[in-house]
């Protein structure tokens, strides 16, 4: 009878350690990009003879990027190799609650460490400067590029 009481109570903690928490200032609920005159922005969207391998979450140019779960820092990424995008040409590795993850379009304030969630991690680029009309977005990717969705 203890052992089941147990389980019962590490199984919540479990399955919220796995679901993303506010990922941008302005944006409490985690809403999606959905559908604009640059594309879509949910997992498995065409992008030109290949698949958008993540998710779009809302974000305002210039917003603050928050942890969306207790992670570690692993590192800065370059999204683009295209000068003409160097704009929006920065992201961020984490590591936390089981996952690896890749953001998009985030300026870092740091690229290491540790932090907690809603903590603030860095600041959403400026992507209306070169996708005019695009919803602003973070681009969150699982860095084995399985479907992120079910962790929001």
């Amino acid at each position: 009878m203890k052992l089941l009481l147990i389980l019962s109570l590490c199984l919540p903690l479990a399955a919220e350690a796995q679901t993303f928490g506010q990922l941008c200032r302005g944006n409490p609920s985690n809403a999606r990009r959905t559908s604009d005159s640059w594309g879509q922005g949910h997992y498995g969207a065409s992008r030109g003879g290949r698949l958008h391998q993540g998710l779009d979450i809302s974000c305002s140019d210039g917003d603050e990027v928050l942890a969306p779960f207790d992670l570690d820092l692993t590192g800065s990424l370059t999204v683009y190799t295209d000068p003409k995008k160097s704009a929006i040409n920065a992201g961020i590795n984490l590591r936390g609650a089981g996952l690896c993850v890749k953001l998009f379009y985030v300026q870092p304030d740091k690229v290491r460490g540790r932090v907690q969630k809603g903590q603030k991690i860095g600041v959403m680029l400026p992507m209306q400067s070169v996708y005019p009309g695009i919803t602003s977005h973070v681009h969150v990717q699982l860095c084995d590029k399985s479907d992120p969705t079910g962790y929001f």
